[in-house]
């Protein structure tokens, strides 16, 4: 594949179609110009139905009367809701995915020919980067501060933790001066990037997505909800140990509604006393998790006080206020505004799974108060925490770079 800077990504054999095991070139008729009401979503980490990525912003866009087509690691190429899901190769490992998956969704978004890039990746930065040598317009949607994740990859040997995030940081900030615009999914990690050119798109819920079930409260089963990735670091073991060193005569359940990462952690869990009152449910989809809140008692998120986890936001914690129950949250400072300014749940700290249990036992003991709590919850996320306000800022981020008109 050659790539003159001189004309339009189209102006050439444009590249390679895409099925889930093989690489099949195909040489396809040139565009003149790329289409200016098309925008790409480009990611080789995030599943393809990732809800910020897909349900929220590929979504919103093809209803506000876009093209868009998201490429990322699928099985097959399929449209669903007005977006056009474009497959590359599945990873069998993260080596492979640095380096054949982001070579295989650059030649994926070279075929598109569109104006305007959105990618969802650190590791796809060189891709931005070579998309704007093109004349493209791209746009960086900086999900995490990777600074800080960098520091807790325990693949990374801990003597080279340091070095590694300080340069990819320096890299990340150098490249996004190139890119025409930065969103990023909380406020601190806004801070990051020029603020001349950084929109702050938060990772609230699709308000219709959950809603408050009218069962009443004191009607619930006793259950208590996780839902999300199930990592140590996310707390599963302390949720697990709370649940254990409840009394005998408390017949609580706790569900959880994810998949183990690493799968190997599931079992180490199953060893731990507090299993016997877990339902493992696996992965649900979006009303499947829906049905599950509405009738739980309360949501549980209870990451543990690592860097990148103290500014972050989400998305369980405002699913939970979405469906109107009230959350037993870490005690963070970001989060302590939260819940102490909505009155939506108790703070604890994650590490310990006596507070947890008796954080639990309380919002049992105490319903009425519990049902208030969930009240809050609901009231604040219909009118702060939502993702409607949030998806005005990018529709208009998109009409600032890029009309409609094609």
């Amino acid at each position: 594949m050659q790539l003159r800077p001189d004309s339009s990504l189209g102006g050439k054999s444009r590249g390679c179609q895409y099925n889930n095991s093989n690489v099949i070139a195909q040489p396809i008729e040139p565009a003149s110009v790329p289409k200016k009401n098309k925008v790409v979503h480009l990611t080789s980490v995030h599943d393809p139905f990732d809800v910020r990525v897909f349900h929220k912003e590929c979504k919103t866009f093809a209803e506000a009367g876009y093209e868009v087509v998201l490429v990322a690691p699928h099985k097959q190429d399929e449209l669903l809701n007005g977006v056009r899901i474009r497959a590359v190769d599945e990873p069998n490992s993260r080596f492979e995915r640095m380096i054949r998956t982001v070579w295989q969704v650059f030649r994926a978004a070279v075929d598109e020919d569109a104006f305007l890039y959105h990618f969802h990746d650190p590791e796809l930065i060189p891709v931005g980067l070579l998309l704007k040598c093109y004349g493209r317009r791209v746009i960086y949607d900086a999900h995490e501060n990777v600074s800080q994740d960098i520091l807790n990859k325990d693949y990374i040997p801990p003597v080279l933790n340091k070095l590694t995030a300080a340069l990819v940081s320096r890299f990340e900030y150098s490249a996004s001066l190139l890119f025409d615009r930065i969103v990023a999914a909380t406020p601190s990690i806004a801070k990051r990037f020029s603020q001349q050119k950084t929109l702050t798109v938060q990772n609230f819920p699709i308000r219709n997505g959950i809603q408050p079930i009218a069962v009443s409260y004191c009607q619930r089963p006793i259950v208590a909800a996780y839902v999300g990735e199930i990592t140590a670091a996310r707390g599963i073991k302390e949720m697990v140990a709370a649940m254990g060193l409840l009394p005998s005569n408390v017949d609580a359940r706790l569900i959880l509604a994810a998949k183990f990462r690493p799968s190997v952690l599931e079992h180490e869990v199953k060893q731990i006393p507090g299993w016997e009152r877990v339902d493992f449910v696996g992965w649900l989809p979006s009303n499947e998790v829906a049905a599950l809140l509405g009738q739980a008692r309360m949501g549980l998120v209870l990451f543990h006080p690592l860097p990148n986890h103290l500014d972050a936001q989400p998305h369980k914690l405002f699913d939970y206020m979405s469906a109107g129950i009230p959350v037993i949250a870490s005690d963070f400072p970001l989060w302590r505004k939260i819940i102490q300014e909505t009155g939506c749940g108790i703070l604890v700290d994650p590490l310990n799974p006596k507070a947890i249990a008796e954080a639990i036992l309380w919002l049992l003991e105490h319903p009425e108060e519990a049902e208030t709590m969930g009240r809050r919850a609901s009231e604040a996320a219909s009118s702060r925490f939502n993702w409607g306000i949030e998806a005005a800022k990018l529709v208009g981020l998109y009409q600032e770079l890029l009309p409609t008109t094609a």
